[in-house]
């Protein structure tokens, strides 16, 4: 049985849930973008390669395009969560999310997160995940869902936890820190019922 081009694949642009809309990037969110990820650098910089120093607003839209584009052919679907307005429409961004390192035979995908600093310590983190979880068992049939962090941040794998998925095992010294100094990475998954 042949795969289906990707790019036919319907992945929904947007979800909800009690609090949050989770919604695919939008040319012209640089700003907003920008502004989440400058506040937030400090807690930032340890865990992530593309936060070590402050991006400009162009930057930020450049890299918003490139997310538009890859979701478009499903190559990468990044969503970015914002705070649920009255109406059901999108408020302040809070942070980002999405379904990475995707593997369309297998039906694999990896959860990745982050959140600005002012909204962390609230629960929107594991709202969203759990969100996209459902919608990737549901709607595009994972038959597994990944998320990796690494040993040191217990900020990120409480996530994982919290939102039921079984640490799997520890990958020693298998990638590289933000310092380009070895680490050990944890495996957390969720696999779909048979």
């Amino acid at each position: 049985m042949s795969l289906p081009d990707p790019v036919l694949i319907q992945v929904p642009e947007r979800l909800e849930t009690e609090r949050l809309v989770i919604a695919m990037p939008h040319i012209g969110l640089g700003q907003a973008l920008n502004a989440a990820i400058c506040e937030s650098l400090a807690e930032l910089r340890p865990w992530m390669i593309w936060a070590q120093t402050a991006p400009s607003v162009e930057d930020s839209e450049a890299v918003v395009r490139h997310q538009v584009a890859r979701f478009i052919e499903r190559s990468d679907l990044v969503y970015q969560f914002y705070l649920k307005g009255p109406q059901g429409q999108a408020g302040r961004l809070l942070g980002g999310t999405g379904l990475h390192r995707l593997d369309w035979a297998v039906r694999r995908f990896e959860i990745g997160y982050w959140v600005r600093s002012s909204a962390q310590g609230q629960g929107y983190v594991s709202e969203a995940v759990r969100a996209l979880a459902d919608m990737a068992f549901t709607q595009l049939r994972a038959r597994r869902v990944e998320i990796r962090a690494d040993a040191l941040n217990t900020r990120s794998r409480a996530v994982a936890e919290r939102c039921g998925f079984e640490l799997e095992g520890v990958l020693r010294r298998d990638a590289l820190n933000t310092a380009g100094e070895p680490r050990d990475t944890c495996v957390y998954a969720r696999i779909a019922a048979l």
